[in-house]
């Protein structure tokens, strides 16, 4: 049917794209990683449809070593890319609350490395099998705390870096969008909502960060039950990945195809 790359496949969001996709027996997958050694979830999938690839997603040479892996695989195409890797360093922490000018500009520049730069080498050596692809569709996670509107209403000034790359990276989609519309090309940012991609027990830190995060997220959305889990998330988000077209390309929408974020 189609051939897909993921991204940061070995846990969480990027894990359950692959063991979603690759249900469907037709379907090419490629699990991208940073290390193999990590893979022992994927090597586990009972399904003969998975390639698992290395390369880390700031390391254009890398990249393009695994494009040509794919391309071999593939006759020199592909349908859709999806960029799901991603960082997020100290979340509790506000822009002020770092204990040196040194930290915060390191951690600002790390999160802008891997959130934003990094998906721009991965789908600059990805372009080419793209081009030759059915679907042209190339999805990146992005969330709602990249949104100036949620930051704003729900006072949430942790995850800065996080954000602030993130935002970045959502003008990168609609950049490529504005390029390569005329081509045919789908790009689109989603947020994949709240998501519990723990594997542990919470430390007494991340535990604060929480608090944190659910106490703005009540200001605009008292309501709200809790973090979705990854299949929840990934099965919400394929249904808007697969109905989306080339007139909405460059948008940036939740896993519910609108701007509710929750």
């Amino acid at each position: 049917m189609s051939s897909y790359v993921v991204t940061g496949a070995a846990r969480g969001i990027g894990f359950e794209f692959i063991a979603q996709l690759s249900a469907e027996s037709q379907n090419t997958v490629f699990a991208l990683v940073r290390n193999k050694a990590t893979t022992t979830k994927l090597n586990a999938l009972p399904r003969n449809n998975i390639t698992v690839l290395e390369a880390d997603i700031t390391d254009a040479k890398a990249l393009e070593l695994a494009a040509g892996e794919v391309s071999q695989a593939t006759g020199g195409k592909l349908d859709y890319l999806i960029n799901n890797a991603a960082i997020s360093n100290h979340p509790g922490f506000t822009l002020d609350k770092f204990p040196s000018a040194e930290a915060v500009e390191k951690d600002l520049l790390n999160n802008f490395k891997v959130n934003t730069i990094g998906v721009v080498h991965t789908t600059n050596a990805f372009l080419p099998l793209l081009r030759k692809g059915k679907a042209k569709k190339v999805v990146t996670l992005s969330t709602g705390l990249a949104d100036l509107k949620l930051t704003l209403a729900a006072e949430a000034a942790g995850q800065a870096p996080y954000s602030i790359s993130k935002a970045a990276l959502n003008m990168v989609v609609a950049k490529y969008a504005a390029q390569l519309k005329g081509e045919g090309f789908t790009f689109l940012a989603i947020s994949p909502g709240l998501v519990n991609t723990s594997v542990s027990a919470p430390t007494t830190n991340e535990l604060e960060e929480i608090k944190m995060l659910s106490k703005s997220l009540a200001k605009v959305a008292p309501d709200f039950k809790g973090p979705i889990t990854p299949e929840e998330s990934v099965k919400m988000c394929l249904k808007v990945i697969n109905r989306w077209g080339v007139e909405e390309t460059g948008t940036f929408v939740s896993h519910h195809g609108n701007k509710q974020w929750l």
